[in-house]
C-alpha cells in the first residue's frame, strides 16, 4: 500500500508534466485522434494505434502521395501551432528517419520518428518526476529523507523508517537509495 503511493503519485506528476510538455507529433496525434490519450498510453502502444498513426500520416501527406515531404511537415506543424520550424529543421528531421533516401517519410519512417519523439518525451518527464524526489546532495538518488520530504509536500505524512521500506521495495543494488535507473523500472 505505502509503495503504492509512491507509484500513483510519481505517475500522476508525471503524467501533469507530461501533458505541459508534449511533442508536436504527439499534439497532433492527439488532436486528430478520437480518444485523448495521455502520452503515457499512447507511446508504448504505438504499433498497436497504428489506425491513428494512419490517420495522422494521412493528414500530414497532403498531396496524398504516400509520403511525407520536409514542406508537408513544415506546413503541418505551422497548422498546429509550431512556426517556429524552418525549413533546414524539417528537412534534418526527415532525412533522419528517412530510411530509402528518397528525401521523404513513408509511414514506416514516420511511425519510427514519432517513436522515438514519444520515448524521447517520457524520458524528459521521467527526469522531471525523479528530480522532484531527489534531494540536493545526495548525489542523483531518491533517499528515505528526500521521500519523505516530497511525500509530505504532497499531503502524504511517513516516517523515515516508512519510506525506507518503500525504497527497498525497488533498491535493486541495495545501496538503501532509489537512483534513476531504479526509478525508471519502477514507473513501468
Amino acid at each position: 500500500m505505502k509503495t503504492e503511493a509512491i507509484v500513483s503519485t510519481s505517475q500522476t506528476q508525471l503524467n501533469t508534466s507530461t501533458d505541459q510538455k508534449v511533442s508536436a507529433f504527439v499534439r497532433l496525434y492527439r488532436k486528430l485522434s478520437p480518444k485523448r490519450e495521455s502520452l503515457l498510453t499512447v507511446v508504448p502502444n504505438f504499433m498497436e494505434t497504428s489506425p491513428h498513426l494512419e490517420r495522422v500520416f494521412n493528414y500530414i501527406d497532403e498531396d496524398k502521395d504516400g509520403k511525407i515531404s520536409p514542406a508537408e511537415l513544415q506546413s503541418c506543424l505551422r497548422t498546429i501551432g509550431l512556426h517556429d520550424l524552418s525549413s533546414e529543421d524539417a528537412e534534418a528531421v526527415v532525412e533522419s528517419s528517412d530510411s530509402d533516401g528518397d528525401g521523404l517519410l513513408g509511414f514506416e519512417d514516420f511511425v519510427k520518428l514519432v517513436e522515438v519523439e514519444g520515448e524521447e518525451e517520457r524520458s524528459r518527464s521521467l527526469r522531471e518526476a525523479f528530480g522532484m524526489y531527489e534531494m540536493a546532495g545526495t548525489g542523483g538518488c531518491i533517499t528515505p529523507k528526500s521521500l519523505k520530504r516530497m511525500l509530505s509536500r504532497l499531503g502524504e505524512r511517513r516516517t523515515v523508517e516508512e519510506c525506507k521500506t518503500m525504497i527497498r521495495r525497488f533498491d535493486l543494488n541495495g545501496d538503501g537509495v532509489i537512483s534513476f535507473d531504479e526509478f525508471k523500472l519502477m514507473m513501468l
